[in-house]
């Protein structure tokens, strides 16, 4: 491959790069197949360009006869894909994700990082996350569930705290207005479970090592939010009860 090309390789692969970085967690895998097949693409753009297609066909004809080797192998695949699922399975999950949900939002949290994301499940921005949202569409969401849901609106703003500190307050039209006042009811075991980011069945002093991990993180005098705080106090209480 000339320098040229080689360049222009690299600068896609670069911003493919920072491209995946920019997604949320849950979609960085999707995003790098994406990226992976972009790349190979303009790899056999290239050499159909410069004329040199035709030693992919010849690396090939040669590969071939070693390929038939590796047939035989086949047949421990399924053997692998259990071993590795059942290794997936065995590793706790440590609390490595909580995960708060109400009527209009769905909200995760990253143990290690700190990071919140999210997806909105109802209204005029269904189906979309909050990290792409612009500023104006964070108002309008946030008017949104201040119409139709409190703990939506007090889970909002944590995200909103979390990500931007005070500054969007200054740009909120709805400050200081009364919103609906109905409280999220008490928790499931399961809900617990998922704001603590662990496993059915965990013993109890995984429910409080995840809780101190937690309220570590997001306690409001290391600029957490009182609405996490509280829902992460609650879901140790309703497990330890």
């Amino acid at each position: 491959m000339n320098p040229f090309g080689l360049i222009i390789l690299s600068a896609v692969a670069l911003a493919g790069m920072l491209w995946i970085q920019s997604r949320p967690p849950q979609l960085r895998e999707r995003a790098k197949w994406q990226l992976v097949i972009i790349l190979s693409a303009l790899f056999l753009l290239y050499l159909s360009v410069t004329g040199r297609l035709h030693w992919l066909g010849a690396l090939m004809a040669v590969l071939l006869p070693f390929s038939r080797r590796l047939i035989p192998l086949l047949r421990y695949l399924p053997f692998l894909h259990q071993l590795y699922r059942r290794r997936q399975q065995q590793q706790p999950r440590g609390g490595n994700r909580s995960r708060v949900q109400s009527a209009i939002l769905e909200m995760s949290l990253d143990h290690d990082t700190g990071a919140m994301h999210g997806t909105v499940l109802q209204g005029p921005l269904s189906g979309q996350t909050l990290d792409g949202l612009s500023e104006t569409q964070f108002i309008e969401l946030l008017q949104y569930c201040r119409e139709h849901d409190q703990e939506s609106t007090q889970l909002l703003e944590a995200y909103l705290d979390k990500r931007f500190g005070d500054s969007w307050r200054e740009d909120d039209p709805g400050a200081g207005k009364d919103s609906h006042t109905n409280q999220a009811g008490p928790l499931s075991e399961a809900e617990a479970y998922d704001i603590l980011g662990l496993e059915p069945g965990a013993s109890e002093s995984d429910v409080i090592s995840a809780h101190r991990r937690l309220i570590q993180k997001l306690h409001p005098d290391r600029g957490g939010s009182n609405y996490l705080a509280a829902r992460i106090n609650e879901a140790k209480d309703r497990l330890l009860s």
